[in-house]
């Protein structure tokens, strides 16, 4: 209260830095510390510390080889929660580090979400955003952050991934049907 303002203003979670000089540092624990300080209830007992803007949290969790699954799962909810992040900045360093497929499936995932719960910004946000990621969708096949899959569980996953993972040229077989959090 240095001003004799009753409470200390807290600016949104989308309005911190974009701050990316140790991007390559964070790994499961750490995305889900910062998860659970942007209030993501999965994580709620990991409280503490800083909050991060979640576009960086986002960036860097797409940007992993190899993520623990309940991390992957929590990321339609923080675009859905945060719709409002600087997606033009996000959109431009996924590019930057061919993690575009990826984006495009978890905002898609996050729409369904979105539509699941009659969250309309969020759903028609997300929308325009898949369809400005979709020119940019890879040819190329990847893993939604876990390249240290089998080479069976690659071929088990080709044959049985839901439609929205072979759209976006994906190997997981997550849908947001199963999401761990009411879709």
């Amino acid at each position: 209260m240095a001003f004799g303002f009753p409470f200390e203003p807290r600016l949104p979670a989308t309005a911190l830095p974009l701050a990316i000089g140790e991007l390559d540092s964070w790994d499961s624990e750490s995305l889900a510390k910062a998860l659970a300080n942007l209030g993501y209830p999965g994580f709620r007992h990991l409280r503490g510390g800083q909050s991060q803007n979640p576009a960086v949290i986002l960036l860097a969790a797409i940007s992993r080889n190899d993520l623990e699954v309940r991390v992957i799962e929590s990321l339609p909810w923080l675009v859905v929660e945060y719709h409002d992040l600087d997606w033009e900045w996000l959109t431009r360093e996924a590019k930057l580090r061919d993690a575009q497929n990826r984006l495009g499936f978890v905002v898609t995932l996050g729409r369904r979400v979105a539509e699941k719960h009659n969250a309309e910004a969020a759903r028609s946000l997300l929308r325009e955003l898949e369809e400005v990621l979709e020119p940019a969708r890879l040819a190329r096949e990847d893993t939604l952050c876990q390249g240290s899959l089998s080479e069976a569980e690659r071929r088990w996953l080709r044959q049985g991934r839901p439609a929205d993972a072979q759209h976006w040229n994906l190997l997981t077989d997550l849908d947001a049907e199963h999401l761990p959090y009411p879709a």
